[in-house]
């Protein structure tokens, strides 16, 4: 394995990722669940999409970009409304985190596994991570930067939500990402039928 190839990887998927969709879902998991719930389910969604991306990656670049831009756009739109109906809580003061009980380890980290694995699947990252296992032939070192980088920006994000937390309300944070969501999947669906 080398660890020159894992750099770069690392470097490209990293700065790759950082405006990305899944540093967005990974805020305002962070921002509402306890941390380490919400990474465990993040990093192994992350395992699971960087495997797809060495074995079949090649074939999803093949893919139609109207199709891959449609279907991402209903999800934008799927994933506001979602944020929309069941967010926000009934929090007194709105700045609580919610501190999952002992038993909801599953369903956190399950939730966040779904959300991210959705997200991720096709995405640019996915198919830089294709291309970069092609070019340098050594799918260990090309895996590891990349999951390393995914990893990196999720935890990023999932710390930022927890200090946004303590300075904006969570009905806030929900209102924008729900906002921002729409205007992605907006922009998704206008690539779609524009070609």
């Amino acid at each position: 394995m080398s660890l020159t190839v894992a750099a770069i990887t690392f470097g490209i998927v990293f700065l790759a990722e950082l405006p990305d969709k899944t540093a967005l879902a990974s805020l305002m998991l962070g921002a509402k669940y306890r941390a380490s719930y919400v990474f465990a389910g993040i990093a192994a969604a992350f395992a699971l999409q960087v495997g797809i991306a060495l074995v079949a990656g090649q074939l999803l670049s093949l893919l139609p970009q109207r199709w891959v831009e449609g279907v991402t756009g209903v999800l934008f739109l799927a994933g506001a409304a979602m944020l929309l109906l069941h967010g926000g809580g009934d929090d007194e003061d709105g700045h609580a985190a919610k501190e999952p009980s002992a038993n909801s380890f599953w369903k956190v980290a399950g939730a966040s596994f779904v959300v991210v694995a959705i997200a991720e699947f096709g995405d640019l990252t996915q198919i830089m991570t294709a291309n970069l296992a092609a070019k340098y032939a050594d799918p260990l070192a090309v895996g590891l930067g990349a999951w390393l980088a995914l990893c990196a920006v999720a935890g990023i994000a999932i710390l930022g939500g927890q200090k946004l937390l303590k300075h904006v309300p969570m009905k806030m944070i929900i209102r924008v990402a729900a906002g921002i969501m729409v205007l992605m999947a907006a922009f998704s669906i206008f690539k779609a039928i524009t070609g």
